[in-house]
């Protein structure tokens, strides 16, 4: 078992000023310049993006990375920084900072592939739309936290019941696949939160050398 590690400094802490400092940038700026360069956009031949007489906002490669530090209003942007820190603090002793901010930006980068690919066959359906929020990535910490801390109670705000971690996370991730597969609950971006839990799950099984491809450190916790 690792020795719990004592950083200088909090990635999660990092992670969530920045998150903060974002979207008040968002709601200071008018012109809307920020969700449109920096918001993930669907990947479209170049010529469909001109439709009806309007130029639409392209999907541009940062923006796989930069999606995850916009919010849509300042209960997406609680709630997902709620959990950054309430599951993110735990795994970051263990793993450290460094690992934790590079399984981070795994759980983001995947959560905002698989989101693309949804959200592209949307817009070629005509239904064009932009995602932002760190919910992929957040879900990923929510996945190593039930994976190193599977009887861990969590108590839950609706039903106000305790439930282990281990159960928590198999339960959301089905109710997020219903909703994503179903169409409920439109504008939430469903598929994201799914591909964090899968990347999540997918970067953890690789470190602990479950893989035929082995790392070049295999973790153990």
């Amino acid at each position: 078992m690792n020795e719990i590690r004592h950083n200088n400094f909090s990635a999660v802490a990092v992670l969530v000023g920045v998150n903060v400092l974002f979207y008040f940038l968002q709601m200071m700026e008018q012109s809307h310049s920020m969700t449109i360069w920096l918001a993930l956009w669907p990947m479209l031949p170049e010529q469909t993006y001109v439709a009806a007489g309007q130029t639409l906002p392209e999907f541009l490669p940062w923006q796989i990375v930069s999606y995850g530090f916009l919010h849509g209003g300042l209960s997406h942007l609680f709630f997902n920084m709620f959990g950054l820190w309430m599951f993110g603090r735990e795994v970051e002793q263990w793993w450290g900072k460094a690992r934790f901010l590079q399984f981070y930006f795994i759980c983001l980068v995947g959560a905002g592939a698989v989101q693309l690919v949804v959200a592209t066959i949307a817009a070629q359906q005509g239904s064009y739309y932009p995602t932002v929020g760190a919910s992929g990535a957040v879900f990923g910490v929510l996945m190593a936290f039930a994976w190193m801390f599977p009887n861990r109670k969590i108590m839950l705000l609706i039903p106000p019941i305790p439930l282990k971690a281990k159960w928590f996370v198999l339960i959301y991730g089905g109710i997020e696949l219903f909703l994503g597969v179903t169409g409920t609950q439109a504008g939430v971006a469903h598929f994201a939160h799914i591909g964090g839990l899968v990347f999540g799950l997918l970067t953890i099984l690789y470190w602990r050398g479950f893989f035929p491809l082995k790392p070049k450190y295999i973790m153990k916790w």
